[in-house]
């Protein structure tokens, strides 16, 4: 994160949207970079490198889910979708490529700076007090000091929010974590209640950390609970 205020790339057409999250962004404090339309929008966040994207779903060229993807290729910026689209169907679906977080419109100010708060935190650096630390558990080894993430030989890409997470269970380990303690520690306390972040947060990372998935050997479920990390050898 930059050490001025945070900067938030707005790709957004609608220019009266575009006016009024503006408004909103520089009255909490946030610098603001605007695009009109996704290709532009790709170029700005090549070039400027924001601390976070707000991305509509909407927009005059490419749709904004194909934003998502091609920045997801080469960049890990917190990215929260602004869309007028209530389905827990798209939810999903935009969660699995890559978004940290979503809006539905309508929404007020409190909520769209609650969201970005949750999403700088996601593409927040590791604190100073664990940035030594090299953490191994079985083939699964994490060096904090470089986020870089081996499973034997292998390394691992995650996300900010798969990071994240990860590091939860690893403060946690041999620990069973509610879906609400996972929600509260990831996402905020402003994300309580959306239990299918975790359910596709978890099916990311086990696809990412686990030698089988479907039969999960470091990430267990544990029934009528919610998860743990074990221990292996």
């Amino acid at each position: 994160m930059s050490a001025k205020n945070p900067l938030i790339l707005l790709i957004e057409d609608d220019p009266n949207m575009r006016e009024i999250l503006r408004s909103l962004l520089k009255a909490g404090g946030y610098r603001v970079l605007e695009a009109e339309a996704g290709e532009e929008g790709i170029r700005q966040a090549a070039e400027q490198t924001p601390d976070l994207i707000l991305l509509d779903m909407c927009l005059p060229d490419i749709l904004g889910l194909e934003v998502l993807s091609r920045l997801r290729t080469w960049t890990d910026t917190p990215v929260v979708i602004v869309t007028g689209e209530d389905s827990q169907d798209l939810k999903v679906r935009l969660l699995d490529a890559g978004a940290d977080d979503y809006l539905t419109k309508p929404f007020g100010a409190a909520e769209l700076l609650a969201r970005v708060r949750v999403g700088l935190r996601h593409g927040a650096r590791i604190q100073p007090d664990d940035a030594d630390a090299v953490f191994v558990n079985g083939e699964l080894r994490v060096d904090r000091a470089s986020r870089q993430i081996f499973m034997g030989d292998e390394e691992i890409k995650l996300t900010p929010t798969e990071y994240r997470l990860l590091q939860i269970f690893i403060k946690h380990l041999n620990q069973s974590l509610t879906h609400r303690e996972i929600l509260e520690e990831v996402w905020g306390k402003d994300c309580v209640g959306r239990d299918h972040y975790v359910r596709v947060y978890m099916a990311h990372l086990r696809r990412k950390i686990e030698q089988n998935a479907a039969e999960p050997g470091l990430l267990v479920t544990v029934p009528g609970v919610g998860y743990r990390m074990r221990s292996v050898s």
